[in-house]
């Protein structure tokens, strides 16, 4: 049996194949909208085609696909191409910069590169340097030389046979030194995530998805997309979020998926209210922790209540607050139980499983839990217990009934509007700069992105440092997500008696800079 996730995916495509797959809600940045209607043949004969056109360019086995692209229809559509044809789908957040991606292709060694048109001139040359055999274009607006390449192909393919444990994805996870790891997913990973899902989530017939989140990530390409595809159900697709015009489209939905960020910028339009959600069946939260204002404001403007999960890039999802009612209610300020088929413990530092009620590391098994970390056998070990548990890093407790609230994440950890950022690879860039003796980034309480980066720069002896130059500087070298919103010039930092700096005390005296 073809164990490939794309034929299971295509197995749950409606018999109707001229139904309406997915419907553009928004149009490029600049051009007049009109809605854009994809089939669900649209979407198996344009795959078809690219997955062709990969065949005819000979790429060995399992070649990586690397692809930094705005959102489309089309980008969707090259990953389902790149799941059919054997290979592997690498995606990059389209905010990485020259030095990110140049450090991604030269660790990924990919044969093939996708970029936006405006990007093509500098991704070419690191990708041509680094090795890579050909690159191509795909812009938002369907424009592009991987289209034109792939438009002579057939629109008919068959899909390679894969096992369970051939590599579907890599996702590059940023590490505590700065370094980042890709993470390796299996077609069995993401396949075994999407049928639990789809069970414990209650899709149905009938479902439409607003989507309205990136698909470089986990949230948007595999949980938010995977779901829908799967169940057979229509997409409203969004290419960047609007709150306003995400709450009109609420009348024509039933499902939507966001990170708290989305939830706050709604709640902050006069249109959300009972009667724009009345036709809602569920709304779903991840990727950051969600406040509890959030959560209760929520529900008492539209009567709705929030089903937060929780998941990892080399995880997917692992557990859920429930569905269903019998299942229990949806606690806000938890993540609910282990998803059917995952296992969750807590150990404490010297590896003994806690008491429930007890806080400690959270590790995690099951057959959604990665394949290990892209040429790094060294920190995939170490990252796996003796007897197999995944350290996910983050800190937690589970109740006498099961439920998990994460209280804490590895130690240094900041998630920004749902993204991960890690200080160590910030800090590594300012100390670089010239005049900078050393600096300590620290994320603080956001309304709206949940934290946010803050950086404290000390300057070398008689140099002047300007915190302003300082952002501008690191706006050209990292995703933007990853710059502090705030940069701090001050003479020390606050040292313990082994002279390590008390992030703590950082983190404490910029508490209330946000609020």
């Amino acid at each position: 049996m073809n164990q490939n996730l794309y034929a299971a995916l295509r197995a749950g495509f409606p018999a109707d194949l001229d139904a309406v797959a997915v419907e553009t809600a928004d149009a490029p940045a600049g051009q007049p909208f009109a809605p854009l209607l994809y089939t669900w043949g649209d979407l198996d004969r344009a795959s078809a085609r690219i997955a062709n056109l990969l065949e005819f360019l000979e790429l060995p086995a399992q070649s990586r696909i690397a692809v930094q692209v705005d959102k489309s229809v089309e980008n969707l559509i090259l990953y389902l191409a790149v799941l059919r044809s054997g290979h592997v789908y690498l995606p990059l957040n389209n905010a990485y910069q020259a030095a990110e991606i140049e450090y991604f292709i030269g660790n990924a060694e990919p044969a093939v590169v996708v970029c936006s048109p405006k990007n093509f001139g500098w991704i070419s040359k690191v990708a041509f340097l680094k090795g890579t055999q050909h690159v191509f274009t795909l812009g938002e607006d369907r424009s592009g030389t991987l289209l034109e390449r792939a438009a002579p192909h057939s629109d008919e393919h068959t899909v390679a046979p894969r096992a369970a444990d051939d590599l579907a994805a890599i996702l590059y996870t940023s590490g505590t030194t700065g370094r980042s790891k890709g993470a390796m997913l299996t077609h069995g990973n993401l396949l075994s995530n999407a049928q639990v899902l789809q069970r414990y989530w209650g899709w149905k017939a009938g479902d439409v998805l607003i989507h309205a989140l990136p698909i470089f990530h986990v949230h948007g390409l595999f949980v938010a997309s995977h779901g829908a595809l799967l169940n057979g159900s229509k997409m409203i697709w969004f290419s960047r979020y609007e709150p306003k015009a995400t709450i009109a489209r609420m009348a024509e939905a039933t499902v939507f998926m966001g990170v708290p960020t989305l939830y706050v910028r709604m709640l902050g339009e006069s249109s959300l209210n009972r009667a724009a959600c009345s036709k809602m069946r569920l709304f779903i939260s991840g990727s950051a922790p969600l406040l509890t204002e959030t959560f209760q404001a929520w529900k008492e403007r539209t009567g709705h209540t929030i089903l937060e999960r929780y998941g990892m890039s080399e995880t997917v999802m692992l557990t859920s607050n429930p569905y269903h009612p019998k299942d229990g209610e949806r606690k806000g300020g938890t993540v609910g139980f282990a998803l059917p088929g995952v296992g969750v413990r807590v150990r404490d530092d010297q590896g003994a499983e806690c008491p429930r009620g007890e806080i400690g590391g959270i590790e995690v098994k099951g057959p959604n839990v990665f394949a290990g970390y892209w040429r790094m056998p060294e920190k995939t070990r170490e990252e796996f217990t003796s007897d197999g548990w995944f350290k996910t890093g983050d800190v937690g407790v589970i109740d006498k009934t099961g439920r998990v609230t994460i209280v804490g994440r590895s130690k240094d950890l900041i998630i920004s509007g749902g993204y991960n950022v890690y200080p160590a690879e910030i800090e590594g860039v300012i100390n670089d700069m010239s005049g900078v003796a050393e600096s300590a980034v620290v994320g603080v309480p956001h309304p709206d992105f949940g934290e946010a980066v803050v950086a404290v720069v000390i300057a070398q002896p008689g140099a002047t440092l300007n915190a302003d130059s300082i952002i501008s500087t690191l706006k050209a070298r990292i995703a933007n997500f990853k710059v502090p919103k705030r940069v701090f010039v001050q003479s020390e930092l606050p040292r313990n008696a082994m002279g390590k700096v008390q992030k703590n005390l950082l983190r404490e005296a910029h508490q209330g800079l946000f609020a």
